[in-house]
């Protein structure tokens, strides 16, 4: 018999708390403690830790079950793995500010660079603001992408750890969708002391050569999962949104068979709405399982890494396209905010919005990749 689902309580607690979360524009707390109880937050640790140091393919997978009841909470799940797969490359001492005792520890954090840091003895002192940073309400660490001087003149755009006790949150998500993710603004308003050790280069992170982790899952380059974060989360959407439209268009037949309906045409233009949205959806995850296999199997070379940005960009296309179709063969009634395809649509297009998904640098540097190859 198969075992338990580490995933089916956080599944219920996310479509129970979706409307709270969406009200009060992050988690719940309960969804938050879930999100560590099922394991994201240690997936990508290193085993001495008590950590995972686990799958891609888990990774996708489980993501995508949870955004079928709650995209916003999919969404703070994926991140809590993904910036705990980052931490990974900080130095043995930086690690163990993170995990000593906690493999559970949630790490958020700042990919764009942003806020000044100064030399000190030792490290730099780190101050500024930085900006989307979800589920930051709930984590217990921070890092901050940031320029840093070194030897002397120089400059190197760096990681920075920062405790939860270092910073505060200045409230500025007010967006259309993914709304239950608290992605929020990190503000160092004073200087904060971060010594070397709990660092690292960004340039690390996108080789895949972190300083003292052997786990595989660290060793491959961040281009080529990075689509995978916010690609799952869509995924998992087009999920919810095709259960919720089979069920509202359920009911629509019904009432139209007890004399209440449209004409015949109209039932043959939801099922033909029905196979694309599916079958665009089918397509999309096909993309993303393959990336993410291709990830678990080896260390992707750059032609490979190519294709799997390509992958994730053209697989979110795919989805938007479905959201779009099934929302637009649902008539006005499915607009209304009582109504779930409404949030399924908004949170896609929310995650499509994300820079590591457009697909005009992606389908650029794969054809690139090719032509250099011939």
């Amino acid at each position: 018999m198969p075992g338990p689902n580490p995933a089916e309580r956080l599944v219920a607690l996310a479509a129970d708390h979706a409307d709270k979360a969406e009200a009060d524009r992050q988690p719940t707390p309960e969804v938050a403690q879930a999100v560590r109880e099922t394991g994201f937050a240690r997936h990508f640790v290193p085993a001495r830790w008590g950590g995972t140091q686990g799958t891609f393919r888990w990774f996708l997978d489980t993501t995508a079950e949870v955004a079928a009841a709650d995209p916003s909470a999919a969404w703070v799940a994926s991140i809590a793995a993904s910036l705990g797969r980052m931490a990974g490359f900080l130095p043995e001492a930086g690690q163990r500010a993170v995990w000593a005792g906690n493999p559970d520890a949630l790490v958020v954090g700042a990919l764009l660079p942003g806020g000044e840091a100064t030399a000190a003895t030792g490290g730099w002192l780190l101050s500024g603001r930085w900006a989307f940073v979800s589920g930051i309400d709930h984590a217990d660490h921070a890092l901050l992408c940031c320029p840093v001087p070194v030897n002397g003149d120089g400059r190197e755009v760096r990681f920075l750890l920062v405790p939860r006790s270092a910073y505060e949150i200045e409230r500025t998500w007010f967006t259309v969708g993914m709304r239950g993710t608290g992605s929020d603004t990190l503000v160092l308003a004073e200087q904060v002391f971060v010594p070397y050790e709990h660092s690292f280069a960004r340039e690390a992170l996108l080789a895949g050569r972190p300083e003292a982790s052997e786990a595989h899952c660290h060793r491959v380059p961040l281009k080529s999962v990075s689509g995978l974060s916010f690609a799952a989360p869509a995924l998992g959407a087009l999920d919810g949104a095709l259960t919720a439209w089979t069920a509202s268009q359920a009911a629509r037949r019904a009432a139209r068979a007890g004399g209440l309906g449209m004409s015949g045409d109209t039932a043959v233009t939801e099922e033909l709405a029905l196979a694309r949205a599916a079958g665009e959806t089918d397509a999309a995850r096909l993309l993303l399982t393959r990336a993410a296999t291709d990830a678990d199997e080896g260390r992707p070379d750059a032609a490979a890494t190519a294709r799997a940005q390509r992958d994730h960009a053209l697989a979110v296309d795919l989805l938007v396209a479905a959201v779009d179709g099934l929302l637009r063969s649902s008539g006005t009634r499915a607009q209304h905010e009582s109504e779930p395809l409404q949030r399924y649509w908004r949170d896609v297009h929310a995650a499509a919005g994300h820079a590591v998904l457009r697909w005009e640098p992606a389908a650029r540097a794969y054809a690139a990749s090719r032509l250099e190859s011939r």
